[in-house]
C-alpha cells in the first residue's frame, strides 16, 4: 500500500515466492539487474526449504558441517537475540512443525493429525563456529521470520555500491528505503480484516518497514505460517504487526516477534517503533511510531 512516484525508474521481477520492486532516482542498469537476479537465486538456493537442491533442504537430509554464506552470521547472531529475549518463541527451528501444519516443500497445505514434533532447543540442535554451521542430526531452518528482511538488505546494499542512493526496495510489504535528504516516505499499514482498507500510516526516513499477518498464508481454520516455538502452533491473539528499524532484516524479525511476545518486551529491548493489531480490532503503537493510527 506505498503512494506511488511516478518521476522514478522502476524494476521489478519474482524471487524467493513474491514479488519484488524497486524504484530508484536513476536508472537501473541492465548489468544492475543482472547483479541483483544472481544475488537472490544464489540466497534461494541455500535457504529455500522448499527447493531439493538447497543447502537447507541437504541439511534436513543430513548431519553435519556446512560452511555458511557471508550473511549468515548477522542473520544468526539476530536469531539467537530473538531466541534468547522471546524466550524460545522466536526460532529457526520451526520447520519441521511448519511441514506438520502443511506449509512443507510440496504446498500441500494440509495439515497432520496430532500434535506436531517439538520444536528442538537451539542449544541441541545447531552450533556455529567460524562460519560453520554443525547439526548433530537432521534440523529442519526455516528463516522466514526474518530471511527475506535479509535478502531486502542484500539488494539495497547491492543498489548502493551502484550508486543508488535515493531507492525503494519492496519485498510485497517488506521495504527498505534509502534516502540522502530529510523527505518522509508515507507507507500504509494494511488492515488484516479488510486489505482495500489501512489502519494508519507509516513516515519513513532512511530506514526498513516490515510487517507480518495471521491473514495471509492462511490454509485452515487456524492455521497459518507463524509457530509459536515453544509450543510448534500457530500464534493466536494478534492479527498484524508492524515494526521499523535500521535494517529489514531487524524489521522483519521484530514483526515476527510481535505476533508471538508482548509489544513491551520488545521495546524494552529493542526500543523501536512497532504497531500491532489484535484479533478484536483493538490496535497499540509505541509512543515512538513516526506516523499516524486512524481511529
Amino acid at each position: 500500500m506505498r503512494e506511488a512516484r511516478a518521476q522514478h525508474t522502476s524494476y521489478s521481477w519474482e524471487a524467493i515466492g513474491t514479488t519484488w520492486t524497486i524504484e530508484s532516482a536513476r536508472e537501473i542498469s541492465a548489468d544492475t539487474v543482472g547483479q541483483i537476479e544472481a544475488l537472490t537465486d544464489r540466497f534461494d538456493k541455500f535457504w529455500s526449504r522448499f527447493r531439493d537442491d538447497s543447502v537447507i533442504s541437504a541439511i534436513a537430509r543430513t548431519p553435519g558441517s556446512y560452511r555458511l554464506p557471508p550473511e549468515a552470521a548477522p542473520l544468526f547472531d539476530f536469531y539467537a537475540e530473538l531466541y534468547r529475549v522471546s524466550g524460545g518463541r522466536v526460532t529457526p527451528l520451526v520447520g519441521q512443525a511448519l511441514e506438520h501444519w502443511g506449509y512443507d516443500r510440496s504446498y500441500s497445505l494440509a495439515p497432520q493429525p496430532g500434535l506436531p514434533a517439538k520444536v528442538p532447543a537451539w542449544s541441541d540442535a545447531l552450533s556455529i563456529e567460524d562460519g560453520v554451521l554443525s547439526v548433530p542430526k537432521p534440523v529442519v531452518v526455516d528463516i522466514g521470520a526474518a530471511g527475506k528482511g535479509l535478502l531486502v538488505d542484500l539488494v539495497s546494499d547491492l543498489l548502493l555500491e551502484q550508486g543508488h542512493r535515493e531507492c525503494v526496495v519492496d519485498a510485497s510489504g517488506d521495504l527498505r528505503r534509502r534516502t540522502d535528504g530529510d523527505t518522509l516516505e508515507r507507507v500504509g499499514l494494511e488492515n488484516p480484516h479488510n486489505p482495500s482498507l489501512a489502519i494508519g500510516v507509516a513516515e519513513i526516513g532512511n530506514h526498513a518497514l516490515a510487517g507480518s499477518g495471521t491473514n495471509r498464508r492462511r490454509w485452515a481454520p487456524g492455521v497459518h505460517h507463524v509457530l509459536d516455538g515453544l509450543t510448534g502452533k500457530p500464534s493466536t491473539g494478534v492479527s498484524a504487526s508492524w515494526a521499523i528499524a535500521p535494517t529489514a532484516m531487524i524489521a522483519d524479525g521484530l514483526a515476527t516477534a510481535l505476533l508471538l511476545v508482548d509489544p513491551d518486551t520488545i521495546e524494552a529491548h529493542w526500543g523501536l517503533p512497532w504497531v500491532v493489531m489484535f484479533d478484536n480490532g483493538q490496535v497499540r503503537h509505541s509512543t515512538n511510531f513516526p506516523g499516524e493510527i486512524f481511529s
